[in-house]
């Protein structure tokens, strides 16, 4: 290892592992959680804002799901890449800076060893996604990319947000978890309809905890309520995620 990659791995943040109950986090030097599992269902989505970042089932076929590619950029505990290689049955790729976070996944949150259709990229995400490899490749692109004192997106320019879209295939869709409604959600949302077009945003209210999911779609579509709402409730009994509810705090950006 070069000194240079030694100063690099060394800046990055200790990870941990807490139980809380039947419930376990994943931290990054800090209490801040930067994910959980249910320890006896470590295949479901345990936090709500997560559940929120599969938002993009409302817009695809049920029957398709399992022939598309979920990408999420920021492992965290492996939720979303675990939902989607386990439950919806899809090809999945997680890129991931730090190689203690994508350990302590493997030995602490059940996630699944690489397969055909499950492969973990150990990566800077903003270097590797703009690899012509992945272009037009990607149904569901998850990013949740925080550092270690979760203030604010460790990636979050127009730049950026175009390399995301570009990742796209053309009825695809980016689900971005923005903590707290304050100056940078606002800030994080220009750069977003900078990128893809405001026409192309939807979010939903905050959590409770002040987590906001955007979703922005490759190509933007407006489906009437009554639609997504069944849509909603297809999504809820075919793969138990709370969607039912969904409509009532997801809504187009205006």
């Amino acid at each position: 290892m070069t000194t240079r990659k030694k100063a690099a791995a060394a800046e990055l943040p200790e990870v941990s592992v807490s139980d809380d109950g039947d419930v376990r986090h994943l931290h990054l030097g800090t209490p801040w959680i930067q994910g959980s599992m249910r320890i006896d269902e470590p295949f479901e989505i345990e936090l709500e804002y997560v559940q929120r970042m599969m938002a993009w089932l409302l817009f695809v076929e049920p029957a398709g799901v399992a022939k598309r590619h979920a990408m999420q950029l920021g492992l965290g505990a492996g939720a979303i890449t675990k939902f989607c290689h386990k439950k919806l049955r899809m090809c999945c790729t997680a890129m991931e800076l730090n190689p203690q976070v994508h350990a302590v996944c493997r030995a602490w949150f059940k996630l699944p060893p690489d397969g055909p259709k499950l492969r973990v990229v150990l990566a800077d995400a903003a270097q590797e996604i703009r690899k012509p490899e992945w272009h037009g490749t990607v149904d569901a692109l998850a990013v949740d990319l925080y550092d270690h004192e979760a203030a604010a997106p460790v990636l979050d320019s127009a730049e950026f947000y175009a390399d995301c879209r570009a990742l796209l295939t053309e009825d695809g869709a980016m689900t971005v978890n923005l903590f707290g409604r304050s100056s940078s959600y606002e800030r994080s949302l220009a750069r977003m309809a900078e990128a893809f077009g405001a026409d192309a945003l939807w979010a939903f209210k905050p959590t409770r905890e002040g987590n906001t999911v955007v979703l922005a779609q490759r190509t933007p579509t407006r489906p009437r309520r009554a639609d997504l709402l069944a849509r909603a409730e297809a999504v809820q009994a075919r793969w138990d995620l709370p969607a039912a509810k969904w409509p009532r705090v997801f809504k187009p950006v205006e």
